[in-house]
């Protein structure tokens, strides 16, 4: 029998993932004829996008939509959600292209701006201006997410790709779920880190808010989450570190430093918007609260990403900048500390 599984990284919710054991008597059948008759309201041309993008496998091996299955084959086929009816309002909003071709979008996004529209956020996300500047992305299932295969929380920043085609939105989908793709992330994290390493914990909904995620230790609940980071410059009461993702689950890094009792510096979900290490001197307090009025969010940036092109198979790897208040605010650290110590 087929199952339905959840997405395993940041695309959750997106895409929906199928694994179905053929009978032992079942009679040679090719395989999207096989699919149509057990998944409901797919199409043989979204089987063959699949197929084409490597995301149709029988016994773990990619196959192609002609394949015949045969008894006790294995199936697995990743497939964005059936479309769902929302009414999406263009918008003429700044988008910040980094690189785009005939298949896909590079985009860094800006600090405030919602991916996609949702509860209290129906008009200026980064949909509504895609919609505005590119016609006919892609449909995941869900009408409001049209083109993305990925997302930032609104008050981060970073690249972001965005899909053009049924084709780029299937390869590039299953890059993120297989954890192929490659993305670094620069935070200032409160305390001084001696060393990079990795964290490990199962990341989901709090019990107490729901608008936060937590780490479970033990296991038993939420999915599994690895974090690993690299110092790249100590300050005294902030670290300044590289973070690349082993997987993706909601507020990932946000979640897992605090857990660690090293939270993102500013974030006001997970603590990080008090002063967690220094002094008591008014002169030190003074000092945190202008870092915090000049960057009012999270210290969180998706500086790199690296994905395989879905068309020309090239390997595609993009760096950025890091944001002008983000930037401001290390380089305030590294005044205050060099005054320190003269």
């Amino acid at each position: 029998m087929s199952s339905i599984e959840e997405a395993s990284d940041d695309s959750d919710e997106l895409y929906e993932h199928f694994k179905i054991e053929v009978d032992p008597g079942q009679a040679l059948l090719r395989i999207d004829k096989f699919l149509m008759d057990r998944i409901p309201d797919i199409s043989r041309s979204r089987l063959q996008a699949a197929a084409k993008a490597e995301a149709l496998l029988v016994n773990d091996k990619p196959v192609k939509s002609n394949y015949k299955v045969k008894p006790s084959d294995v199936i697995q086929l990743l497939l964005p959600f059936q479309k769902r009816e929302l009414e999406l309002i263009s918008e003429d909003l700044p988008l910040d292209i980094v690189y785009e071709d005939d298949s896909l979008i590079l985009l860094n996004k800006q600090a405030g701006l919602v991916v996609h529209p949702g509860h209290g956020n129906y008009t200026g996300t980064l949909v509504n201006g895609l919609i505005h500047h590119f016609e006919n992305l892609p449909n995941t299932g869900d009408a409001s997410r049209p083109g993305l295969v990925h997302r930032l929380d609104k008050l981060t920043t970073g690249l972001m790709v965005v899909a053009k085609t049924d084709l780029a939105m299937t390869s590039l989908a299953k890059q993120f779920s297989d954890r192929t793709t490659d993305r670094t992330y620069y935070a200032l994290v409160w305390g001084d880190l001696e060393e990079g390493g990795r964290i490990i914990g199962h990341i989901g909904r709090s019990l107490k808010n729901r608008k936060v995620m937590q780490v479970f230790e033990d296991g038993e609940y939420g999915k599994p989450a690895i974090t690993h980071y690299e110092v790249l410059e100590r300050m005294a009461y902030v670290t300044l570190v590289k973070c690349k993702l082993e997987t993706g689950r909601t507020h990932q890094i946000r979640c897992h430093f605090k857990h660690i009792g090293h939270p993102l510096f500013s974030d006001p979900e997970y603590g990080g918007d008090r002063i967690l290490k220094g002094t008591t001197f008014t002169k030190y307090k003074q000092f945190v609260h202008n870092c915090f009025t000049i960057l009012p969010r999270q210290a969180l940036h998706a500086k790199s990403l690296g994905f395989t092109h879905p068309v020309t198979q090239e390997r595609m790897n993009f760096d950025s900048q890091l944001p002008a208040d983000l930037d401001e605010v290390i380089n305030k650290w590294r005044g205050y500390i060099g005054s320190r110590r003269d």
